[in-house]
């Protein structure tokens, strides 16, 4: 029996710098298709070029120019007839802009975060929603929901162990979107103990560690920087929480629920589709959060009992495999009857 095995183009639109959620999925996504025996080209910013291990290809592209700008038009344009790809996979909406007038390859478009427009995906060959919402936002014909999914996390690195509890943990870029000022300010207004653990750098570091200070809570709440260890910090914490005000599916979500950590959040996409509403704030506001923070804080055992279903979803269907094997059937339901520039090859 032969199974296909195809050409394919990640186009990865962002301006470089800051490495976030749409990034990881587009490495760890190309990673799992050249392991499954598809050939796979990264067409994003220089930044990233030392994130894709071969066999992945990596080509450099001008992605901190506009979208409109004629010579990341040229370069990509060009780039792309040169490799010729079975599949064009954009991955945002600057991506889906990009290639919309490339019509040579199946044109495939992944949403990533919570835009006011999706008309870039419109004239995709097919779209791939990443949460209900967007799902049902999507007018196409041709469209398919696939949850975000990560390799089970590491969790053995050595934490300190003097924080104290309840010790909610939060991670991600110290930028505006995460909502990381009102959630320190929602912090000051808990009576109970306990400890919050930021991980994370960006441009909004300074003004947060002033926040800190000015609101007295330099013993209760640590800015620790960027970590590799944020799995290890979620097992030993007593809730993850997301603040964010708006997020396509976060990692964070699928980590710290894999993790068997609890998790309180906005209602963004993905932590919608798999919290039940009793464990969503009702807006990223601060007096939100308190309020969420306040109502489960006090039983920490009760609110991870209360989420077991939720992990053991995440374990079973958030992953990698899962994830790549229903991206691929997209693409295959999406090349239907083409001729493949690379042919097919025994399993």
């Amino acid at each position: 029996m032969s199974v296909p095995h195809w050409r394919i183009a990640l186009v990865l639109a962002t301006p470089g710098g800051t490495w976030g959620g749409m990034e990881t999925h587009v490495r760890d996504l190309a990673q799992d298709l050249t392991s499954r025996g598809h050939e796979v080209c990264v067409l994003g910013h220089p930044d990233f070029s030392q994130r894709f291990a071969a066999p992945v290809r990596f080509c450099p592209m001008p992605m901190h120019l506009g979208r409109r700008n004629p010579l990341l038009k040229f370069r990509l344009r060009r780039a792309l007839d040169k490799l010729h790809p079975d599949i064009c996979h954009a991955h945002g909406n600057k991506a889906a802009q990009l290639i919309q007038g490339y019509s040579t390859s199946v044109r495939i478009g992944t949403v990533h975060g919570q835009k006011s427009s999706l008309s870039p995906f419109l004239s995709m060959d097919g779209v791939i929603a990443i949460n209900h919402d967007q799902f049902q936002r999507l007018a196409h014909s041709n469209k398919t929901l696939i949850y975000n999914g990560i390799t089970p996390p590491a969790k053995n690195a050595p934490l300190p162990s003097a924080f104290s509890r309840p010790l909610v943990v939060t991670a991600g870029r110290l930028e505006p979107v995460k909502g990381y000022e009102a959630l320190i300010r929602a912090w000051a207004r808990l009576t109970l103990p306990g400890h919050l653990v930021i991980a994370g750098d960006g441009s909004l570091r300074q003004t947060l560690e002033r926040l800190i200070v000015a609101l007295g809570l330099t013993e209760s709440v640590s800015l620790i920087g960027y970590s590799d260890a944020v799995a290890a910090w979620l097992t030993q914490a007593d809730a993850c929480v997301i603040s964010s005000q708006r997020e396509g599916f976060p990692y964070l979500l699928v980590e710290a629920l894999q993790c068997g950590c609890p998790v309180l959040s906005t209602p963004v996409g993905g932590a919608s589709d798999f919290l039940p509403p009793d464990f969503l704030a009702d807006d990223g506001s601060e007096a939100a959060l308190a309020n969420l923070l306040s109502r489960h804080l006090e039983d920490p055992a009760n609110l991870k009992q209360a989420q077991s279903e939720c992990m053991r979803q995440a374990r079973e269907e958030l992953t990698l495999e899962a994830m790549t094997a229903s991206v691929c059937d997209f693409y295959q339901r999406c090349l239907g009857g083409r001729s493949l520039s690379t042919g097919a090859t025994p399993d």
